[in-house]
């Protein structure tokens, strides 16, 4: 029996580790300063990682590193002695170590014996002098932002590292709790284990201990009686039989947990008459399906070839210089990617000038459409209470990214401060699809044989995020003639429900959603992502213009036409103003401007936010999901820039109360008129489940634009050439070679 559990105790952490909530690359034990479930014993395979940092006196030589190959250990050395060369450069290494250092030694950690880091970043200098900042130029003092929880209080620091000063910051909202650690994520599926209650429900529910996998589920909030503690929901699966144990929910049975003591305050079984459903069919690895004989080759490969290599580079590690672009680019552990400073070169006047100070994801709102007890409070925001970026997976060369790719790691710290790398979390590559950057030909009837085209290329930069079941990918993408789109795909495998009906002619109920195979529902739910767009048409100082299209009635007499249509201009003078809801009976444009610099002949400089398809929220603004999530009340916002508002759902989100949202914010109805402005889009999905959906669905994309618009004097790429045969490669197929 001892030698049963164990194998199953090991089991489950290595589902933990491999399949919940990105363990993959990290450290595969608990850290030394946190009490958790297992005693790592110095011969344990949970004890080792060749991914993590430790300091001096722990760290063993980088070339004895077991299992380590040739180019992991010239990874890690680049991570360990690099430098910071722009003064929005991540933390190095180094730096996360001298973080870890001075606060060990701080009164409020060293009297502490359950403390967290929760989370390490750049506290980053004022945007003015960054601005003015240029390379070669001293960096300017390097300061760490830190929040962390110490004998179960909250506090936001900030780490003056060139004269190890610590600020404890009072910044801490009113309510919430910081992002999760990978630590709480893990231990919270432990522990129901030393639950008898908990145990003796598995097994009652047919399912052995050794087959079991939980999932650590956010509660969001609905109430008093879920305040003053931290709580977390956990829910379990089988996976007999199937890598895809999200297709085998253990429905109706839902622990509910204290995170800091891993107390078992509830557990609620409310589906013992409902099956689990069957394995068969939910496994989607290409392993598998050859074994099945199913494999379907439907394309012959393809690949992009650069003869003459990638036209863009890469300096010192996050400076981006590609065709007329230049941006500097990081991995964040909170929103995934961020893009800075971007530029685009004039090409008339051959300056670079500002577009856009900052771009990021700020917040995703995925609410569950289903209101029964073991579903209401699905309601995820997987930004702040998970870490879009800590979520981040290392990206599959050739797969999800072509082969031309350059790669980029992030280096986050644990929960004890140790720095680690997530591999290969960003790439960034050219892409061509055949698409059109500019053409005309001219018709016969002219007499001129005219055709010029020019083939349209973009610079891709791509991060991919497994929250769990659900992969989002989000696609940064640079266009030569200014244009930047913005792009989310959902892929990943649904969260469903088990039923007991295995065929539609037995539905008599409300199912909350799809019936997509025997016993499986895949529940209707939303996704919103919500964009974070420092704007700085050339300089800081802009406005935020909507364009009124109106129909216009022709007087009697006037014109054969009996209407127009006409544009109306309004200046947003204060927030309320730019609070914008999409119809599409009612449209619009939105640009940013500089109302002070003019082109030629006289129109203002801007950018305009071009909306695609999107969905709006639904829910009563009162439904606590939607209080937590009313930034998604609007599609468009815009406040003046304030660096203590970067999180459209607050600072701390996990149980938050909706009292630190853009939303709140923005009903202070700043003035915004020739200020510096930050515009917030939320892209937005309704997902009513298929059967194509199971039992992996294929991805589903949307975007939005932002344009150029008047800002520059011309089409900025009237001037570059058309691809000639003698520039591109000369490729033979196989059957000829």
């Amino acid at each position: 029996m001892e030698s049963k559990s164990l194998r199953f105790l090991f089991s489950f952490v290595a589902i933990a580790f491999l399949l919940l909530l990105t363990w993959t690359h990290l450290l595969h034990a608990p850290p030394p300063d946190l009490t958790t479930l297992i005693d790592c014993a110095t011969n344990s395979h949970w004890c080792t990682s060749k991914n993590r940092f430790q300091s001096k006196q722990e760290q063993p030589t980088v070339t004895k590193e077991p299992g380590a190959s040739t180019f992991d250990r010239v990874r890690r050395r680049r991570h360990e002695s690099a430098v910071p060369r722009h003064p929005l450069d991540p933390l190095t290494v180094q730096e996360f170590n001298k973080v870890r250092s001075i606060l060990s030694s701080h009164a409020l950690f060293k009297s502490s014996n359950n403390y967290a880091s929760h989370s390490v970043v750049l506290e980053e200098p004022d945007k003015d002098l960054v601005r003015q900042w240029e390379k070669g130029q001293p960096l300017f003092p390097r300061i760490a932002s830190v929040v962390a929880r110490a004998n179960g209080v909250s506090h936001v620091l900030s780490v003056n590292l060139e004269t190890d000063e610590v600020n404890v910051l009072n910044t801490v909202p009113p309510t919430g709790y910081p992002t999760m650690t990978i630590e709480d994520m893990t231990s919270s599926i432990w522990a129901p284990l030393s639950n008898a209650k908990f145990n003796r429900t598995i097994m009652d529910r047919g399912v052995n201990l050794d087959d079991l996998a939980c999932l650590p589920i956010s509660l969001g909030w609905f109430g008093k009686k879920e305040e003053n503690r931290r709580l977390i929901k956990v829910q379990c699966y089988s996976m007999k039989d199937t890598v895809n144990f999200y297709m085998r929910p253990i429905e109706g049975l839902t622990v509910l947990l204290d995170m800091d003591t891993k107390e078992v305050v509830e557990i609620s079984d409310t589906g013992r008459a409902i099956p689990i459903p069957k394995a068969a069919n939910t496994d989607y690895r290409f392993s598998e399906q050859k074994k099945l004989q199913q494999e379907l080759n439907l394309l012959n490969p393809i690949s992009i070839e650069q003869p003459k290599g990638p036209s863009f580079v890469i300096e010192d590690e996050h400076l981006v210089k590609w065709a007329n672009w230049e941006f500097h680019l990081k991995p964040d552990p909170r929103a995934g990617v961020v893009i800075s400073r971007a530029k685009v070169r004039d090409l008339d006047g051959e300056v670079m000038r500002d577009v856009m100070y900052k771009g990021f994801t700020s917040e995703l709102f995925v609410p569950y459409m289903d209101p029964t007890d073991a579903w209401y409070f699905k309601t995820y925001m997987d930004a702040g209470e998970y870490g879009f970026g800590l979520q981040a997976m290392p990206l599959d060369p050739l797969n999800d990214c072509p082969r031309n790719a350059y790669y980029m790691d992030g280096v986050f710290a644990a929960g004890d401060g140790v720095p680690y790398v997530r591999s290969n979390m960003i790439c960034v590559f050219e892409s061509y699809a055949g698409d059109i950057g500019w053409r005309h030909a001219e018709s016969p009837i002219t007499g001129m044989e005219i055709k010029e085209v020019r083939p349209k290329v973009t610079l891709v930069v791509r991060m991919a995020a497994s929250v769990a079941n659900y992969d989002y990918i989000v696609d940064w993408e640079f266009q030569t003639d200014g244009l930047i789109r913005v792009k989310v795909g959902l892929s990943g495998i649904l969260m469903v429900k088990g039923s007991e009906y295995d065929n539609m002619n037995q539905v008599e109920e409300n199912l909350f959603g799809t019936l997509l195979s025997e016993n499986v529902i895949g529940v209707i739910h939303d996704h919103f992502i919500t964009f974070y767009l420092d704007m700085d048409i050339d300089g800081s100082d802009n406005s935020f213009v909507q364009l009124n299209i109106k129909r216009q009635d022709t007087s009697p007499g006037e014109s054969p036409r009996k209407s127009y249509l006409k544009v109306v201009r309004n200046v947003a003078k204060t927030e309320k103003d730019a609070q914008i809801q999409l119809k599409l009976y009612e449209p619009s444009e939105f640009h940013v401007i500089n109302p002070t610099k003019k082109t030629r002949v006289g129109n203002p400089v801007g950018y305009k936010v071009v909306p695609a398809g999107t969905a709006a929220s639904l829910l009563d603004h009162d439904d606590p999901p939607q209080r937590r999530g009313a930034f998604t009340n609007n599609q468009i916002w815009v406040t003046p820039y304030n660096r203590s508002e970067q999180w459209a759902g607050g600072l701390f989100v996990y149980q938050s109360q909706g009292d630190d949202t853009l939303a709140v914010w923005s009903e202070r109805d700043r003035p915004i008129e020739n200020k510096d402005i930050v515009v917030w889009y939320t892209l937005g999905f309704h997902h009513i489940p298929c059967q194509e959906d199971f039992p992996i669905m294929p991805t589903v994309s949307s975007s939005f634009d932002l344009k150029p618009v008047n800002f520059f004097e011309s089409n900025p790429i009237l001037r570059t050439p058309p691809n000639v045969e003698k520039d591109l490669p000369v490729c033979r197929d196989a059957a000829s070679a």
